[in-house]
């Protein structure tokens, strides 16, 4: 099972690395700390919700769109995810209609 920091943080350093900037730009945007942004996006610090909101804002990336991201990554370990497809896999069984069921009892 998947480690909810590590995760973040792999996605967070991820989307860091896709836009070519570095650990100082963002920490000097964010206004955090150089060595605490490192251990985020090495999983081993946890980033508070205002910490993580102020590294999306720096990031221009919608928290939504890093959480989601880090959401599929957690799908995928947990077998959710069709690799292969890349199709989401039914986590409730699907409700029988009871329906027709009722009203061909009460016709009897």
């Amino acid at each position: 099972m998947p480690i909810l920091r590590n995760e973040l943080g792999d996605v967070l350093r991820d989307a860091r690395l896709g836009q070519g900037r570095t650990l100082r730009d963002i920490s000097s945007d964010a206004r955090v700390s150089l060595g605490y942004l490192s251990e985020v996006e090495r999983g081993q610090k946890e980033a508070s919700s205002e910490l993580l909101a102020s590294i999306c804002l720096a990031l221009d990336v919608p928290m939504s769109a890093i959480l989601r991201e880090v959401s599929v990554r957690f799908e995928m370990a947990e077998g959710l995810i069709d690799t292969r497809s890349l199709r989401r896999m039914p986590v409730m069984p699907a409700i029988p209609d009871t329906v027709p069921e009722l009203l061909r009892s009460i016709k009897q």
